[in-house]
């Protein structure tokens, strides 16, 4: 049988950007990351929880999912994020160059690169833009159920990031598949 999928992002689940400066969650500390096309004089500036990594390894090897990134940081989230936390090299899902809509194109932010990776196979994605994109997302989840494909969408608070009442959520649902 081919394993369940735990679609991972970043922005939000695992760095909570959203979060005051002065209010990060417990458990969360700063990384530095110099990037190309970022100002030189400044890195960018994230917060990863070094508990998350060990976490979700441990919540993909009891419940028998692959963790795979769908992020728009792509491979660079196996160079920069996953080792900060504690993550092995992990497969990644590729978005068209920055996710814009293009003219003559239905858009459908993520959904569309994560339908063809996912390729029917059950998948629980923890993301904290599910809710930009409506009309994508009803489409995206009416084709799996339509595929009787099991999918789980987490939201995930971009002020608070990943919890452990989400990885709870990701647990109960690969126990019901």
């Amino acid at each position: 049988m081919v394993k369940p999928l735990l679609l991972l992002d970043v922005d939000g689940p695992l760095s909570p950007w959203a979060a005051p400066d002065d209010a990060k969650p417990s458990g969360f500390v700063e990384h530095r990351f110099r990037l190309p096309g970022w100002s030189r004089r400044r890195p960018l500036r994230m917060w990863l929880n070094p508990a998350l990594g060990p976490a979700l390894l441990e919540l993909a090897a009891q419940a028998g999912l692959e963790l795979v990134w769908a992020t728009n940081w792509e491979h660079r989230a196996n160079t920069m994020m996953g080792p900060a936390i504690g993550l092995p090299v992990l497969p990644v899902i590729e978005f068209p160059a920055g996710l814009q809509p293009l003219p003559g194109r239905r858009f459908t932010w993520k959904y569309g690169p994560v339908a063809r990776y996912a390729a029917g196979r059950p998948l629980a994605w923890l993301d904290d833009d599910f809710d930009v994109y409506p009309t994508a997302r009803e489409e995206f989840l009416d084709r799996r159920r339509a595929a009787s494909v099991p999918t789980e969408l987490v939201g995930v608070n971009p002020r608070i990031g990943i919890t452990d009442d989400h990885l709870a959520s990701v647990a109960g649902w690969a126990q019901s598949l």
